[in-house]
């Protein structure tokens, strides 16, 4: 069983910056799939970005160009650059983790965006 803590979440302005981290109780260079998601009052939670064991970066349209996501295996830790915020952004965001078959979720972090 994974576990996952995600921080890094809070208030931003439009045009801001965060960076969410997400520490993992495995070896992230080990898990084939790990990513994010977000979900904002009202709807369905959305994927965002995901990584893979092999280091492939993708990105949901509404985020690229916008969002890094990356890997510090030293870390066992996934981080969400995210850039150029909008209050569209707004949402809980939350680390995913598919070592094989099984998803785990962590408990989620609070994005505010203010226009």
């Amino acid at each position: 069983q994974v576990q996952l803590v995600e921080s890094g979440g809070g208030l931003v302005q439009a045009g801001g910056s965060l960076r969410l981290s997400c520490k993992a109780s495995e070896r992230v260079r080990d898990i084939n799939l790990m990513g994010w998601y977000r979900q904002a009052p009202g709807k369905q939670r959305e994927w965002v970005a995901r990584i893979t064991r092999g280091a492939d970066t993708y990105y949901a349209d509404s985020v690229k160009g916008r969002f890094t996501i990356s890997r510090d295996n030293s870390q066992n830790t996934i981080y969400l650059q995210m850039n150029n915020l909008k209050p569209e952004d707004t949402a809980v965001y939350y680390c995913s983790a598919r070592p094989l078959y099984t998803d785990y979720w962590g408990q989620g972090t609070q994005v505010t965006v203010s226009s």
